[in-house]
């Protein structure tokens, strides 16, 4: 699935859409350059799950978690700083097999091996200036069910 939005409120609204559909157990893979806008998706997301919390960027603290009022827990990942995620690893491993957990995952080359199969990778591209090209994957039959309901 390609989607193609022309502001931060689009981004925002697209991830709220798919925020809305996540029951727990969800991998999400963001792709993209420097200000491509994954914090901004991420930002959508966490709406989408009722969650009135300041959403940043976890660039420096690796991790941030967040939690939604229905029980489920956002945790956003970004390891573009660590060429070897060490224990970061292991913590990730646990997050990505809990049920009741939503797992965002930015820069996600140094822990491919923990991530599962069976995610929704987005590619986020800027053909132009204010616009992004967000391209949606799934690994398998959860993150494809996600994928058919975000459309």
């Amino acid at each position: 699935m390609i989607v193609e939005v022309h502001n931060e409120t689009e981004m925002k609204a697209f991830g709220a859409r798919l925020g809305s559909l996540l029951l727990g157990g969800e991998v999400i893979e963001l792709v993209g350059d420097v200000g491509a806008g994954k914090t901004t998706l991420t930002k959508g997301i966490a709406a989408g799950l009722d969650i009135d919390e300041d959403v940043q960027s976890p660039s420096f603290t690796i991790s941030r978690v967040y939690d939604a009022p229905s029980g489920l827990r956002l945790s956003h990942y970004d390891f573009y700083r660590l060429h070897d995620a060490g224990i970061m690893a292991d913590e990730l491993s646990e997050t990505v097999n809990d049920p009741l957990g939503v797992t965002i995952i930015e820069w996600a080359e140094v822990v491919s091996g923990v991530l599962p199969t069976d995610r929704l990778t987005i590619h986020i591209t800027s053909p132009a200036e204010a616009t992004r090209r967000i391209e949606c994957n799934a690994g398998g039959e959860k993150s494809e069910t996600l994928l058919k309901g975000s459309v």
